[in-house]
C-alpha cells in the first residue's frame, strides 16, 4: 500500500518530520513502513495497517508542529505506542485479546541455534512471560531467568507484540565500593548493565541493537532513571531485582501501562543491600504471590545451564546460605509456589 501525505505549506516542517527527520526514522523502525520525504509531500509505503498507523502519526505530528509544539523521542514513541494500540483493539475481537503474547517457539537465535528452553523449569517459566503481565523469575546463577526474559522481548518486538524493549537495572556494587567512575552518564552505568547487553548481543546484530537504542526502540535504564515514567506497549525486564528497596521495588511495578509485560528476575542469595532482610524482590513476592495476572518461577541448581561446575559451586555454596534468615524465608516462599502448581 502506497499512501502520500500532502503538509501544508503554513506547517512548521521540521517540528512535523523531526531534526534530521528524526520522526520519519522512528515511524520506519517501529512501523516497519518506508518512508520518504520530498519538500511538501511524505510518501508511505508497506502493509496496509502500518501504513495507516504511520498515517495517524504524521496527522497529529502535524497537528503538534501547527501549535508551535516540538515533540520530545519519548513523545513521539507515546503516539505511534497509542495508534498501534487503537489499531490493534480494531482488528483484533475481544475475545481473542486476553489470550497468550505469542503461540509456539522463539523466533530468537544464539549463533544460528534457537533459543529454547532446556529444562522443565525454565519451560514454565517461558509459559508464565506468554501468557501473564507479570512475571517473577527467581534463581541461582546460571539458570538462564536474564538470557530466557531477554530472549522472550527480542521475539516479542520482533513479532510486533510490544513497540518497546526497556532493560533495566539498579546501580548497586558487588560488594566492593567503586567509587565515581569517570566519563558521561552512559559510561557511568554501563559496567552495571553489561550483562544485559551481552545477552542482547547474542541475539541481535550490533547495526539493529544500535538503531533501536538510537529510535529509543530499546532502552537501557538504570533503574533511578525510571521513576515518573508511564510505560505502554512495551515489555521492560527488572534484572538483579534483589538488589532493589522496597520502595524502589514499588516504584517500578507501578510504571507498567497498558499493553506491556514486565519481568523481574534475581537471586535471593545475591542480595548485595547493607540490610539483606529489606529487599524489595522478597517483599514483592510475599504480597504479589497470590495475585491474579501474577506468575512466579523458581528455577534451582537444576536449572544451572553454564558450565557444569557451576552447578556444583551452586549447590556448595547453597548449603551455606540455608542458615541465613533471608534464605529460609524464600525457600519458604517457593515451597509454597510450587505446591500451588501441582493443585493447578
Amino acid at each position: 500500500m502506497v499512501v502520500t501525505v500532502a503538509v501544508p505549506e503554513q506547517t512548521d516542517r521540521v517540528g512535523m518530520i523531526g531534526v534530521s527527520e528524526r520522526n520519519l526514522k522512528m515511524l520506519r523502525e517501529t512501523l516497519g513502513v518506508h518512508v520518504t520525504a520530498r519538500e511538501q509531500t511524505i510518501r508511505l509505503e508497506g502493509e496496509p495497517k502500518a501504513v495507516q498507523t504511520a498515517q495517524v502519526v504524521l496527522e497529529q505530528l502535524r497537528q503538534a508542529a501547527d501549535a508551535r509544539r516540538r515533540l520530545t523521542r519519548e513523545q513521539v514513541l507515546a503516539l505511534i505506542s497509542e495508534a498501534c494500540s487503537r489499531a490493534a483493539r480494531r482488528s483484533v475481537p475481544a475475545l481473542t485479546r486476553k489470550g497468550p503474547a505469542w503461540e509456539g517457539d522463539l523466533d530468537v537465535y544464539d549463533a544460528g541455534n534457537r533459543v529454547q528452553p532446556k529444562t522443565d523449569h525454565q519451560a514454565h517459566y517461558l509459559d508464565l512471560i506468554r501468557q501473564k503481565d507479570l512475571v517473577f523469575g527467581v534463581g541461582p546463577a546460571g539458570t538462564g531467568k536474564t538470557y530466557l526474559a531477554v530472549a522472550a522481548a527480542v521475539h516479542m518486538l520482533k513479532q510486533g507484540v510490544v513497540q518497546r524493549m526497556l532493560l533495566v537495572r539498579p546501580a548497586v556494587e558487588a560488594g566492593e565500593r567503586l567509587g565515581f567512575l569517570p566519563g558521561d552518564m552512559e559510561a557511568k552505568v554501563n559496567p552495571y548493565l553489561r550483562p544485559l547487553l551481552d545477552a542482547l548481543h547474542d541475539m541481535m546484530d550490533f547495526p539493529t541493537i544500535r538503531r533501536f537504542m538510537d529510535n529509543d526502540v530499546i532502552e537501557i535504564v538504570p533503574l533511578a532513571f525510571m521513576r515518573g515514567r508511564t510505560l505502554n506497549n512495551a515489555v521492560i525486564i527488572l534484572d538483579e531485582a534483589q538488589n532493589t528497596t522496597r520502595g524502589q521495588m514499588k516504584m517500578f511495578l507501578t510504571r507498567m501501562g497498558h499493553g506491556s509485560k514486565m519481568i523481574v528476575t534475581g537471586d535471593t542469595t545475591q542480595i548485595d543491600l547493607p540490610d539483606p532482610t529489606q529487599s524489595g524482590l522478597i517483599d514483592a513476592i510475599r504480597r504479589l504471590q497470590r495475585v491474579e495476572g501474577v506468575g512466579l518461577a523458581a528455577l534451582s541448581a537444576e536449572d544451572v545451564v553454564r558450565h557444569k561446575l557451576v552447578q556444583r559451586i551452586v549447590e556448595a555454596y547453597g548449603r551455606e546460605d540455608q542458615d541465613r534468615a533471608h534464605a529460609e524465608q524464600m525457600r519458604d516462599l517457593l515451597d509454597s509456589m510450587s505446591n500451588d502448581r501441582e493443585k493447578r
